[in-house]
């Protein structure tokens, strides 16, 4: 079965082609600047055939017709119809409590959505235009929605409630929910794999670290705790974004003049890293900058690292047993300064890296701790659309999973 996987943001549309279950991408491609006057859309089929087209692209329906067009080039394309395709997953950001695994999409699975978007409102929106223009197009084979708060559902409620009054919960749901999921999922499923164990048969903590970085605990392969929270902005420093910080500096903020919209682009988009580095928010600019003597580079690299330790350890608390701890993500995959950062000193908790294999293991799957480590140290490249591609393929056949 072809299996096509979408993730549509505000203005693009990003896509790949699967022939399951084998799991070999036919195509993968993006469709960029939505509703601008110079869009983009590009695509790479097997075999190295490459597309590119500049021209507008009006919505996301245009975009999937500029996607049709491309997969099924008579040259380079991967298919010769979209009535090829099989089956169509959705990644979505948020699901609330109404969703506690993927779900085939119909027309209160699309409400559903809508209700939550003010609980992701730079994403769920997106993501809902997305479905609907592939409802349209693709006609009525079966489309799945793949959430990213799903995998963090199992979280007990002492970990997901706050403690503010208990009638804010009750009337608005406030708690937390993580996010990241589908990543989280996959590498925890990974790591027991190259452990030789069942999915069910891992204690990890997963790091998925990008501009947006968040951590799991996952226990007999569940997620029981994790980092974001009712926002992605809780927890650990990231590109943008503040993390955990003292919320009476809301207040405070407050009193100096600083409105609601200030403190929120305050907090998403001017801190974190780059807050605190005052030049960037790309880590690789930030070792640069550090190893020529910029201080305040140096610091933001520490302060990250540091609250990634941080984590780690409570982790390892939360579980009472560590099989692994698994590095994700663009940082996570290809920043080997920052995991020797995080995981100094961790001795005595039996975490203990090996220097040469950090170094060696980059942009690919490895394990990089030593051998006297009790805790197995693992680098995989996450792969959400594999994930969500899984997960289509299954409900599609009539099988959950």
């Amino acid at each position: 079965m072809k299996v096509l996987v979408f993730n549509c943001g505000s203005s693009s549309i990003k896509y790949q082609l699967f022939d399951m279950p084998a799991e070999t991408i036919l195509a993968k491609g993006m469709v960029e600047r939505i509703g601008e006057a110079k869009s983009v859309s590009a695509q790479k089929a097997e075999g190295g055939r490459e597309i590119k087209l500049e021209e507008p692209v009006r919505d996301h329906e245009h975009g999937l017709r500029m996607i049709e067009r491309m997969l099924t080039d008579p040259a380079k394309g991967a298919i010769k119809s979209l009535a090829e395709i099989g089956a169509c997953g959705h990644r979505v950001v948020h699901g609330a409590e109404a969703v506690s695994g993927s779900v085939v999409i119909d027309d209160a699975l699309e409400k559903s959505i809508e209700q939550f978007a003010d609980l992701a409102p730079l994403h769920n929106p997106p993501n809902l235009v997305g479905i609907r223009a592939a409802r349209k197009t693709l006609g009525a084979i079966p489309q799945v929605a793949c959430f990213d708060t799903a995998f963090h559902q199992t979280i007990p409620e002492a970990a997901y409630l706050y403690a503010l009054p208990y009638e804010l919960y009750e009337k608005f749901r406030v708690r937390r929910y993580g996010f990241h999921g589908t990543s989280h999922r996959y590498v925890a499923r990974r790591a027991a794999t190259m452990l030789g164990r069942g999915k069910y048969d891992i204690n990890a903590i997963t790091c998925h670290l990008g501009n947006g970085s968040s951590m799991a605990a996952v226990r007999a392969g569940k997620s029981v705790d994790t980092s974001m929270g009712l926002t992605p902005l809780e927890g650990l420093i990231m590109g943008t974004r503040t993390g955990d910080f003292d919320p009476a500096i809301i207040f405070y903020l407050i009193r100096k003049g600083y409105t609601a919209d200030d403190i929120d682009k305050l907090c998403n988009k001017k801190s974190g890293v780059l807050g605190i580095s005052g030049t960037s928010n790309d880590m690789r600019d930030l070792e640069q900058k550090a190893a020529a003597g910029d201080r305040r580079a140096a610091l933001a690299l520490e302060m990250f690292a540091y609250r990634l330790r941080k984590y780690i350890g409570s982790y390892m608390a939360v579980l009472n047993g560590c099989d692994a701890i698994v590095f994700t993500g663009g940082i996570g995959e290809r920043a080997p300064v920052t995991r020797r950062q995080a995981l100094e000193n961790m001795e005595n908790l039996g975490v203990v890296l090996d220097l040469k294999r950090n170094d060696e293991v980059v942009g690919r799957e490895g394990s990089i701790h030593a051998d006297s480590s009790k805790v197995k140290i693992l680098v995989i490249p996450t792969n959400e659309e594999l994930a969500i591609a899984r997960d289509t393929f299954q409900m599609a056949s009539g099988n959950p999973g």
